[in-house]
Formats: C-alpha cells, structure tokens, sequence
C-alpha cells in the first residue's frame, strides 16, 4: 500500500487466493460463494480485501439459508453493512435478480413439453423457492402439452387469497389452452400440500370439467423440493 489510505488491494493476496486469477485459471466452478461474492463487489476498503468483505457479508446468514440469503436480505439492509455501500448493494442485488430471471429463461417455454412434474419444477424452482409470499401460477398446455404460457393468478396465501375460478381459466380460455398445470410455493419451504391445497385444487379441476380444459397437475415449489398432487393421488 502507498503513503495514501487506499483499498487493500487483490495483489497483496497469494497467487492461489486471488478470485480472478482463479477462476481465468481453474473456471468459476472451483470459486467458494465469498469468491464470487468478491468478484461481484470488486474491491474492498483500507481494512480489507473484497474476500474477506465477502466472506464478512456472508456470515450475516445466521439462518443458514446459504446463498438464499442473498435473495432475502433489502437493498437497505445491504447498504447498512460497514464496507457495502450503494454501489456494492446494487451489484449484488442486480446480480441475484438475474440470477432468478435466467434460472426462468434457459429455454423458450413455448418450446417446453412437459412430461414429467420434474419438467416444470425446474422451470420454476429458483424464481419461487425464495419467495416471501405464496405465489399461483398457472401453465397453459396445447394437445401436445406444449407450455403456451406460464402467467401469475395471485399473490397472498390461499387462505387468505382465495384462488377463484374466472381468474384462472380466463388466460386459458383465450389461449384455447387443452390442458393447465397449477404451480405455487410455500414460503415455509415445505412443499407437503395443505388441505386448503388439496380443497383448492378439486375445486379448480371441477371448473376446468365444466370449461373442457383439463386439469393436469397442481405442483408445490419448496426450498429445493417440490410435490405434485397428480402423484399423491389428488388428481
């Protein structure tokens, strides 16, 4: 470091310790999350190196959510942390947001068949598993089952937002739909079906007779985990 207070610089770490040779080196797969992390950040202050405010940053997690924190934690709260900031909070944010919308978008959904629930649960899996809030969406089919379109219903808990049969079955409708595929989360991380569920979706698959529009599945999105009611027996 010079006469001036300046940011600790990547230099001073060993060879082996720095992220960006590391991962021009070996590929980012062999980086840890604080490594990452660091290479998002850039730099670090008189005090630190970006690792090590990496690694600072990432020891807040004191529900170990592990990366999910990152998700979780306010672009405030962010800019509180000593050695963040604005700059650094908006990075990382950015960076976790498109995290989520690339997870969506590896392929065109209209160019999806789904064949199994597996199908749609990575689709959807790290756009909701993160959720605050019981999200339901609704996955629209052709005959060959085919994604049409995946579109939002509602946000707030079924129990509290009660799923209503118009909302649902309106975007199928106009799409000419042949089939949908129900999916929302549990915040909890629990992916067991609840009987507000299992009532919900009966219910839904009653309209869904009446319309001409089969009912396929309705599957529940957890931290990692999900379930499908057609396999548990509920359709």
């Amino acid at each position: 470091m010079n006469g001036t207070l300046g940011r600790l610089s990547m230099k001073e770490l060993p060879l082996t310790e720095r992220p960006y040779e590391r991962m021009e080196k070996f590929g980012p797969e062999v980086l840890s999350n604080a490594e990452l992390l660091a290479i998002i950040i850039r730099t670090g202050n008189a005090k630190e190196t970006s690792v090590g405010l990496a690694q600072r940053v990432l020891k807040m997690d004191t529900e170990n959510k592990g990366l999910a924190f990152l998700h979780d934690i306010s672009l405030e709260e962010l800019k509180a942390i000593e050695g963040i900031g604005r700059v650094k909070a908006i990075q990382i944010k950015a960076v976790m947001e498109l995290s989520k919308r690339i997870s969506t978008s590896f392929a065109s959904t209209k160019k999806t068949q789904v064949k199994s629930p597996e199908v749609i649960a990575n689709l959807l899996m790290e756009d909701m598993r993160y959720l605050n809030k019981e999200v339901f969406k609704v996955v629209l089919l052709n005959a060959k089952n085919n994604i049409i379109k995946i579109t939002d219903v509602s946000v707030g808990s079924l129990t509290a937002s009660i799923v209503h049969p118009r909302e649902v079955f309106n975007e199928a409708v106009k799409s000419s739909s042949y089939g949908l595929i129900f999916v929302h989360n549990h915040p909890s991380g629990d992916p067991e079906p609840s009987m507000q569920d299992i009532e919900t979706t009966k219910r839904l698959r009653e309209a869904g007779d009446i319309l001409g529009i089969k009912v396929v599945d309705h599957i529940i999105i957890g931290d990692g985990r999900f379930a499908s009611l057609k396999e548990k027996g509920y359709l």
